[in-house]
């Protein structure tokens, strides 16, 4: 079970990084004409994952953003991508922090020390 437990941590990281990142790309292209913005989904298939105590097969989904358009036709939403980023960090860091508790788990059952 650990090591699906760390699988499923694994790929919850990897989700949270690509979310980070689409969420940069896309205050980055606040301004720029016709962008339409990015939105990385994961949650759902790791939830299956979850509930399924195994492996985590789980899938991320990347889709333009449904926002209606600005009149230049870029549809990013400043305020609505600066709270997803205050999300997305502390979602990854309660996501390495669950990591870190696994791995010191199975340190202290092979007999390492516990810092």
């Amino acid at each position: 079970m650990t090591n699906g437990v760390i699988g499923i941590l694994q790929f919850a990281i990897d989700g949270i990084t690509q979310q980070q990142n689409a969420t940069a790309n896309n205050i980055a292209n606040q301004a720029t004409p016709r962008y339409t913005a990015n939105e990385v989904s994961f949650q759902q298939s790791l939830a299956q994952a979850i509930g399924a105590n195994g492996p985590a097969v789980a899938q991320t989904t990347v889709a333009a953003s449904t926002n209606p358009a600005a009149t230049n036709g870029n549809n990013v939403r400043v305020g609505q991508e600066i709270v997803a980023a205050q999300h997305e960090v502390l979602s990854y860091q309660q996501v390495t922090d669950s990591l870190n508790a696994q791995l010191r788990l199975i340190q202290g059952a092979a007999g390492g020390s516990f810092q």
